[in-house]
């Protein structure tokens, strides 16, 4: 029987030069690991953060405050479908 740990490749929260994605071949275990697990966290809680703010920004909102919450709103959105790629990769969706 193997008792070898199972390396998986993980897709990191945060991409590389020139926008590229980012991979990790892990066990799971490891400090790369744990820091990109810690980083899809907060993202995903600026995430939820930031679209209460929209919430209340939009009712009243001038076209410059409107088009920086779109860039935000649009990098948020990158973000957690980042989370949710590396997430179902690991759970072999």
């Amino acid at each position: 029987m193997d008792t070898t740990p199972r390396r998986t490749l993980r897709l990191l929260p945060w991409t590389g030069p020139e926008a590229k994605p980012c991979f990790l071949i892990t066990d799971g275990g490891g400090r790369v690991s744990r820091l990109a697990d810690v980083t899809e966290v907060t993202q995903l809680d600026m995430g939820t953060r930031l679209l209460a703010h929209a919430d209340e920004l939009l009712p009243d909102a001038t076209e410059s405050q409107l088009r920086f919450l779109a860039e935000r709103l649009t990098e948020a959105l990158r973000d957690v479908l980042r989370v949710a790629e590396s997430r179902g990769r690991r759970n072999g969706q």
